[in-house]
């Protein structure tokens, strides 16, 4: 029986592989305006009739903003879904981008202080980002336009999908390490002078550490700020958001830490201000963010 169940569920997982790669062509073989109102459709289409975790959505909303009515918060809700099916179908879009000139038609990056403080000193530095804007798209036009950086990912349960959206990710000159290998392999690429970036936005299922992050407590993730200290490169936080025309900009910030040893308490200590930087985005620009999964599942007071 055990075996049965796990070959449907393969057999499930080459189906809908192969429904994403024929999707994938399809709309590689179309204007990038007319992908996007594919996914306007697609987003109003989950939200509105397939419903996936609206409850959550519109609760996480309303927990963040009480000041805000329930108008403003599926209003909010509705861009959400939109700006999720636009990034699926952005990321399937991705081998189209081939060179820093088309790279630049998507995003603006201006990463002077990054880099004068890690690659125009051969220092290493680590980039703090989020589930915000459109990371994929960010990371791919980051290594064409600035430099190539290596990726802390989290391995997909769909392995032929896995394989594939890593092969997009690396196939511009970008590196990919899965979470269990980011200690070694990120120290490693930091003493090297190389940029290590990992999305800080997630809870830590082994973690002790539990802090506030957009009014509610719940796991935060220690990794960059233990990367950053024990190599002693900077840390800084990018975030890339749509500016409305189609186009992402990309801002960056670096996090004060000249205060800070290597201690645990001191990683924690940084971890909170890369925290409140994030949640300055997710305040500002709470349609960027992804609010679909069930991020305080982790409270620390089970």
């Amino acid at each position: 029986m055990q075996f049965s169940r796990e070959k449907n569920k393969k057999f499930s997982q080459k189906i809908f592989y192969r429904l994403i790669m024929a999707f994938g062509v399809l709309v590689r073989s179309i204007s990038r305006e007319k992908s996007t109102a594919i996914a306007r459709f697609f987003g109003d289409f989950g939200y509105d009739t397939l419903k996936i975790r609206r409850k959550l959505v519109i609760l996480n909303l309303a927990l963040t903003f009480p000041e805000k009515s329930a108008t403003e918060i599926s209003t909010i809700a509705r861009q959400v879904y939109r700006n999720q099916a636009e990034n699926v179908i952005e990321m399937l879009r991705l081998p189209m981008i081939k060179t820093a000139e088309d790279a630049a038609q998507l995003m603006d990056i201006d990463v002077h202080d990054l880099l004068a403080k890690t690659i125009d000193k051969k220092k290493g530095g680590v980039l703090v980002s989020a589930h915000f804007g459109n990371w994929e798209l960010l990371a791919l036009c980051a290594g064409l336009l600035v430099t190539p950086v290596t990726i802390v990912v989290k391995r997909l349960r769909n392995r032929e999908i896995d394989e594939q959206i890593n092969a997009w990710r690396t196939m511009r000159g970008n590196r990919i390490v899965y979470d269990w290998q980011a200690l070694r392999e990120g120290l490693r690429t930091l003493h090297n002078g190389g940029i290590v970036t990992i999305l800080g936005d997630q809870s830590d299922p082994g973690g002790s550490f539990f802090t506030e992050f957009l009014g509610r407590r719940t796991s935060v993730f220690l990794g960059p700020a233990y990367l950053a200290l024990k190599a002693r490169v900077p840390l800084f936080v990018g975030i890339c958001r749509r500016t409305g025309d189609g186009r992402y900009k990309f801002e960056s910030e670096e996090i004060e830490k000249t205060d800070l040893g290597t201690t645990k308490a001191d990683a924690e200590e940084l971890a909170r201000r890369y925290t409140k930087v994030l949640e300055h985005y997710i305040y500002q620009y709470p349609e960027e963010w992804f609010w679909l999964h069930d991020r305080w599942k982790r409270s620390g007071r089970e």
